[in-house]
């Protein structure tokens, strides 16, 4: 990697005369004419969508800093739909002659009828509650501040343990402001920020080498970092690629299996959660179609999507439709109570959003995506819950996974797991998969630990080309049966069906 250093943060003031140049070019009377244009050919719901942000990234590797650098995103996006139909433009300039080709080819996408006589719009301002108040923002911090954070995980992962043959480190923030219109009389805007550290290791021992990482961040302020300190980010990275340089192979086949809680969270979030998400479930693609009110789980399980839980990572205090997020219970005790809609989606179902409409950036359109995707807790211990396996698998942390919506089919990648033998904890293992359907993984949930946590701040989720950040969370839970996929194959064979 070479050298890109070429940054300077912005300040307050900077960002502040931004935004206002944002807000002067798309005042009411501007924005009602861009929407009036964008449903002149008939649609049924316009909508203005305008983004200023502002993303730093440090990154420091082979006790070099390799990069610093800050970028700039601005645009508006203007969104037309007619029926189940979407026409969705964009453009990065500020001029009215711009946006108002993006309103006319956006309603041409979704064009159903010839044009007609423009119709007025009003629009009326509303106000946003800030659920993740910041102090001072991470934009807001020289890069040497941040910079000093990368070389003391530096420094501390060399000294915890000279197999450490190699460090790399980054911290990453941004700040975005945007502001929603629609047909309907929306006008809202909101400001949010998000940073992230991470640290990653590689151990080296008789020739073999492991990676261990660790990370998070969320909605807070930089004064976070000084109890989340690089120094435990990078002992615990140290402490991951150590244990994996002794691991055993992972054998395989049918076995008991604990879920350790937080990170692990990320299992449930793809093995369910998408298959939850509205537009999946109006076209009948998710195996979750229709079956709201049925038994979908162990009657141990809750399931929530909450994007109103301060600081979490993916915390919003609006959706990228201008609707507040909201608490929205999914399956609960077992039941499937409900869905993840957006706006598109509830309107062709009848209903209402939850708040659930998000986009990568002004080029995108919004989808249906969960906020915090989190397993409420139950009421045994993570002790009780070990002690009751006489010979299984515990699997603490996760990494990439697949799966295919259509039949809840995954395979995910497990990080850092152990065997557990006679109701404790014993021996590192490596190369371990669990495989099986989301369904049937929940109904098999026999216990559910006191212990929900979330994860510490480094969950991305991608869909159609789109990525935004997500938190999870888990309490410990232990599966009655679950494929683990492995190098040895013990007991049972695998079963289940492909994946």
């Amino acid at each position: 990697m070479g050298k890109n250093i070429m940054m300077s943060n912005m300040n307050t003031g900077d960002m502040d005369r931004e935004i206002d140049q944002l807000k002067q070019a798309l005042v009411p009377e501007i924005i009602e004419r861009l929407l009036a244009i964008a449903l002149r050919r008939d649609g049924d719901f316009a909508e203005v969508y305008a983004e200023y942000a502002i993303i730093n990234a440090v990154e420091l590797e082979e006790n070099k800093l390799r990069l610093a650098q800050t970028g700039i995103i601005q645009g508006v996006g203007i969104r037309v739909i007619s029926g189940e139909k979407t026409g969705y433009a964009y453009s990065d300039s500020l001029s009215f002659d711009h946006l108002q080709r993006a309103a006319q080819t956006a309603s041409y996408i979704a064009d159903k009828s010839q044009a007609k006589a423009i119709k007025a719009i009003n629009v009326s301002p509303s106000q946003t509650i800030n659920l993740s108040p910041i102090e001072t923002y991470p934009t807001q911090v020289e890069v040497k501040q941040k910079t000093d954070l990368l070389w003391r995980a530096n420094e501390t992962a060399y000294a915890a343990d000279m197999r450490i043959k190699q460090v790399s480190a980054s911290f990453g923030d941004s700040i975005k402001f945007y502001l929603v219109a629609n047909s309907h009389g929306l006008l809202i805007d909101n400001k949010e920020s998000i940073s992230r550290i991470n640290v990653e290791v590689v151990a080296e021992k008789d020739g073999r080498r492991q990676s261990g990482y660790h990370g998070g961040g969320g909605r807070v302020d930089f004064s976070f970092f000084d109890s989340f300190t690089p120094e435990a980010i990078a002992k615990e990275a140290v402490r991951m690629a150590i244990i994996k340089l002794d691991a055993l192979d992972a054998p395989a086949g049918l076995q008991e299996v604990v879920l350790g809680n937080g990170w692990a969270g990320i299992l449930l979030h793809e093995a369910i959660g998408h298959g939850l998400e509205a537009d999946f479930n109006r076209k009948k693609t998710s195996l979750y179609s229709g079956r709201i009110g049925q038994k979908v789980a162990s009657e141990l399980v809750t399931v929530v999507d909450d994007g109103t839980i301060p600081n979490q990572r993916g915390t919003l205090n609006i959706d990228d439709e201008g609707t507040k997020t909201t608490r929205n219970v999914l399956i609960e005790k077992g039941i499937l109570k409900g869905y993840l809609f957006d706006y598109l989606n509830a309107q062709l179902l009848k209903t209402k959003s939850t708040g659930s409409g998000r986009r990568e950036s002004y080029k995108n359109y919004p989808l249906p995506r969960m906020t915090n995707t989190f397993m409420t807790a139950g009421d045994m211990t993570s002790d009780e819950i070990i002690r009751s396996v006489k010979k299984g698998f515990y699997a603490k942390s996760f990494g990439g996974g697949q799966v295919d919506i259509s039949n809840g089919q995954f395979v995910f990648e497990v990080t850092e797991g152990y065997l557990i033998e006679n109701g404790k904890i014993t021996a590192p293992v490596k190369g371990a998969n669990l495989i099986g359907l989301g369904p049937q993984v929940l109904e098999k949930v026999v216990m559910v630990g006191n212990d929900m946590k979330f994860d510490t701040g480094v969950g991305t989720c991608g869909k159609n080309g789109q990525s935004v950040p997500v938190g999870v969370g888990m309490p410990t839970c232990k599966i009655s049966e679950m494929i683990v996929g492995g190098t040895q194959i013990e007991g049972a064979s695998m079963t289940g069906g492909k994946v």
